[in-house]
């Protein structure tokens, strides 16, 4: 992959991560059954916060 691809690639993560951490879908997120235990917005923040993280190393470590 080259690196102008690559870099658009990260910026377009970059924005979608900024999209979930935003106001509305936190408030969405916030009116929900518990999950394993936990207040949905806590399991809605860790798993948007894992699978970013899961994307960013797919989109940098990708050979191509």
């Amino acid at each position: 992959m080259r690196d102008e691809e690559r870099g658009r690639r990260l910026i377009a993560a970059a924005l979608l991560a900024l999209v979930a951490f935003n106001f509305p879908l936190l408030a969405v997120a916030e009116a929900g059954p518990r999950l394993l235990g936990l207040p949905p917005l806590f399991a809605y923040l860790f798993g948007v916060w894992a699978g970013v993280i899961a994307l960013l190393a797919l989109i940098v470590e990708r050979r191509r």
